[in-house]
């Protein structure tokens, strides 16, 4: 019997040559097209834990007629031989399919062991990180998201396709975004802590609604999301934790705090507003404030590491330590230096 492979692993083992493997996953879409002589064709994207790929069914295969008869979020293993090419990348020109049974289809949800060991660490990394908030009044909205809306926040993807687009993602790019927050906070002693950490944890808490994925699939409800965007619904969110804290019996004693409440949260919302940066990539206002500038920045820097990761994994070769173009990215890439070590002496 071939051999299981994750669509990751897969991926890798395709680079190097056409692999005969078997495959798990959920379809997470599945359109029929037409080419440009308009024959008929499937497109099927099968996702897992990690990541997603494509799959072709020709008119001429025998998979063709079996892709009518599929549904949305069904459950299947892919058999085939599949490689990697600069027109459709990983792909297998023919394959064969077959349901997963309970068991199996328990196994992929849960993903792969390091993966979850990975988000377990981040999200308790986060945890750490909101139990250090100085400021009362920031401390308690953060508290109240992890507790009221956690179980949601692990459940959902940083993006839809460009990077950490995975159930979990969201918390791997919270937590790496913390990170980075921590340590420029060291360097610019002008960035207020508090609010950088409060304002990692919910600038793209709307996702929670756009992005979003069942404990049950890997498939993503879209309706909200493209009806008003992880921003408005961010600031629905915030807005809405904030009013929450009046309930609280510090309430009284919060608004002789300085900063004055009113303006802490205004600052708050201004970061969830201003994060993508520019208004013609989404963002209402531009950064105007030094953690405004500094999320925005942070934000980018880690989808962008993440994008490069991931690129030179699935990235064709144009030449020797030349990477082919991977979408969204301006460019072709270079493989990066090596890190200097001691050569041991003979």
């Amino acid at each position: 019997m071939v051999s299981l492979l994750s669509i990751a692993d897969l991926r890798t083992a395709a680079q190097a040559g056409r692999t005969a493997a078997r495959v798990h996953g959920q379809i997470y879409s599945l359109l029929q097209k037409e080419t440009q002589q308009r024959k008929p064709y499937w497109e099927l994207v099968l996702a897992d834990a990690e990541t997603r790929f494509v799959l072709r069914a020709w008119s001429d295969s025998p998979s063709f007629k079996q892709c009518a008869e599929f549904a949305q979020g069904a459950f299947l293993e892919i058999t085939g031989e599949f490689e990697s090419s600069a027109t459709y990348g990983l792909d297998a020109k023919t394959w064969a399919c077959r349901p997963l049974d309970p068991d199996e289809v328990e196994a992929l949800l849960a993903g792969p062991k390091p993966l979850r060991e990975k988000q377990a660490r981040d999200y308790a990394f986060i945890e750490d990180c909101v139990t250090r908030i100085a400021d009362p009044r920031l401390k308690a909205v953060c508290t109240m998201f992890l507790e009221e809306l956690g179980e949601r926040f692990r459940r959902t993807a940083a993006a839809r396709n460009n990077h950490h687009a995975r159930r979990g993602g969201l918390v791997e790019h919270t937590a790496q975004m913390m990170r980075s927050a921590e340590a420029i906070c060291v360097a610019y002693p002008i960035l207020n802590r508090d609010l950088m950490t409060a304002g990692v944890l919910l600038h793209d808490s709307g996702k929670l609604w756009e992005n979003s994925l069942p404990a049950d699939g890997f498939v993503m409800p879209y309706e909200r999301g493209e009806m008003m965007g992880h921003i408005p619904i961010g600031m629905e969110l915030t807005n809405r934790l904030w009013r929450q804290l009046a309930d609280r019996p510090e309430y009284d004693e919060w608004k002789k705090m300085t900063p004055r409440i009113d303006e802490v949260r205004l600052h708050l919302t201004h970061l969830i507003l201003s994060h993508h940066g520019e208004l013609q990539y989404g963002s209402p206002v531009l950064p105007k404030t030094p953690e405004a500038f500094a999320l925005h920045y942070i934000d980018n820097l880690d989808a962008k590491m993440e994008m490069l990761s991931a690129a030179y994994q699935t990235a064709g070769l144009l030449a020797p330590r030349i990477y082919e173009k991977a979408w969204p990215l301006p460019t072709n890439l270079v493989a990066p230096l090596p890190v200097w070590t001691v050569e041991a002496p003979l």
